[in-house]
């Protein structure tokens, strides 16, 4: 299925949508044909600049830095119902821009209109201050202000769940927006801006510059009025990144890279661990950063276990992203798809075996990837330590509790974790030692939106949702208030009242 799609996709900049400075265009490709879907303005330093002057003014001059908090969340709760409204249509286009399943893109798009209702009321509810009392001469009481322009980086991975979960606290604590949507999935951040037109949000307060990392990213970063930069994506551009803009002295919050671990040990639930896997890396057609790509199976199961994961490989419904029955689509990209074939060659080379079903001639022209596992695999190779970022599955084994510790933490990577046992104690033992971010004990990933989101070691810097998010889009004000005739020491007295008394 086709959704309708415009044939060329503009900035948003000051509440218009217009072509970029110097006129270039690039190409955005369909990844189930790898036919071309349309063309997309390529932003540059200057519609960047341009960006950022009208994202200032908004929140410098304009109505949105001086707006009542109750007047500016009734925009946020208005785009959310716009987005309810045209979920259908964002999913198809996020299915038809990505290769992302249409049964995965449906869910996806609720859940971003969930993160502007979420935001509003968080708002409203938790985005308060703390006073302190001293004796009955001070009172000392905090306030969180938004910081000004927010830059958002965003990746092209669930790209329109992914740039709500930017935008909704960004807009919501009182801030301005530029972001800069992925250049291999532009139609739903354009769609987006459709929408936030719609809702009447003031002229600068919300900006799209599309184009590449290596120009309108890098602009983006390096701009002095820009003071926020939230990224999502690689931990190797995190770091060029920050390094960036440093010169700036920005805040960043950086949600990067993963290689996580799904522990199984023999007492756990065996048919629930064994979906759990199967889902946690082939659904999102494995482009997921939390996706449990490194499976550590207890010996004693390792035969059965390793079975039942074949049987369930050579069953998932590889097709067309529209289909909606089918469970893993194409990769993003051509460029992408070249990248993780290289590293199912590299795992051939270091003596895996590799796992998966064959491709269908009739998918031949779409970036497939089919389910894959990588079989026989050693924690120190490449495949187990390094990010693929597609359908695959290494799969290795350990005999005991603490030598998956070891092997779990022998890695750069931090962001999730998951564990299966029936042995509570256990379980919240591992959890606890597991290097990560975050960790689930009997569970697939779910999310709650109350809860921190972000990793330790090279997956991340910093902390995103719920109330947590205040700590990077807010700057926390201290007032220190008199109340009373307090003691002050007057300096500059002593040698005039010294002096006074030698005349007398």
């Amino acid at each position: 299925m086709k959704p309708e799609i415009k044939e060329l996709v503009h900035h948003y900049i000051d509440g218009q949508f217009v072509t970029g400075h110097k006129g270039d265009l690039f190409v955005n490709v369909n990844p189930f044909t790898n036919e071309k879907i349309n063309t997309v303005s390529e932003g540059t330093i200057e519609d960047i600049n341009r960006a950022a002057a009208a994202a200032k003014k908004a929140f410098k001059q304009g109505p949105w830095g001086k707006m009542k908090q109750e007047k500016r969340l009734q925009y946020i709760y208005k785009v959310a119902d716009l987005i309810d409204r045209d979920v259908e249509e964002i999913a198809l286009l996020e299915s038809y821009d990505t290769g992302l399943p249409i049964a995965q893109t449906r869910k996806m798009v609720g859940r971003a209109a969930d993160n502007f209702r979420f935001y509003a009321e968080m708002v409203k509810n938790r985005m308060s201050g703390e006073a302190y009392h001293v004796d009955d001469e001070f009172m000392n009481y905090t306030i969180q202000k938004p910081v000004g322009v927010a830059g958002l980086i965003t990746p092209w991975n669930a790209p329109f769940m992914l740039e709500t979960w930017k935008i909704a606290p960004a807009l919501a604590t009182g801030n301005t927006v530029i972001l800069k949507p992925a250049e291999w999935s532009p139609l739903t951040a354009n769609k987006l801006a459709e929408l936030v037109d719609e809702a009447g949000l003031p002229a600068g307060v919300f900006n799209i510059v599309h184009g590449f990392g290596e120009t309108a990213g890098a602009s983006l970063v390096a701009h002095e009025d820009v003071q926020l930069i939230s990224f999502t994506g690689e931990t190797k551009t995190g770091s060029e990144i920050m390094r960036n803009g440093a010169a700036s002295l920005k805040r960043f919050s950086m949600e990067l890279g993963g290689k996580s671990p799904i522990i199984v040990f023999d007492d756990c639930d065996f048919e629930r661990a064994l979906d759990a896997c199967v889902w946690g890396i082939f659904s999102f057609n494995g482009e997921r950063c939390t996706a449990n790509s490194r499976l550590f199976i207890q010996e004693s199961i390792k035969d059965e276990f390793v079975t039942r994961l074949k049987e369930r490989v050579d069953n998932i419904i590889v097709g067309d992203p529209s289909d909606p029955d089918t469970e893993v689509g194409p990769l993003i990209h051509t460029e992408h798809y070249e990248n993780v074939k290289r590293y199912l060659q590299i795992a051939k080379d270091e003596g895996a075996e590799v796992y998966s079903q064959p491709i269908s001639e009739t998918h031949k022209k779409g970036n497939f990837v089919a389910p894959t596992l990588l079989l026989n695999v050693k924690n120190d190779m490449t495949v187990a330590q390094e990010e693929i970022f597609g359908p695959v599955l290494s799969v290795m084994t350990f005999k005991d509790e603490e030598e998956v510790i070891d092997y779990a933490n022998d890695i750069k990577y931090g962001l999730a974790g998951y564990v299966w046992t029936n042995d509570m104690k256990k379980g919240l033992r591992v959890a606890n030692a597991v290097e990560a971010g975050m960790l689930w004990v009997n569970s697939q990933n779910v999310r709650d939106l109350r809860i921190p989101f972000g990793g330790s070691k090279n997956s991340g810097i910093g902390r995103e949702g719920g109330h947590y998010a205040f700590e990077f889009y807010t700057e926390m004000k201290v007032v220190h208030v008199a109340l009373a005739d307090h003691h002050i020491q007057q300096f500059g007295k002593k040698k005039q009242s010294l002096q006074t008394e030698a005349k007398h």
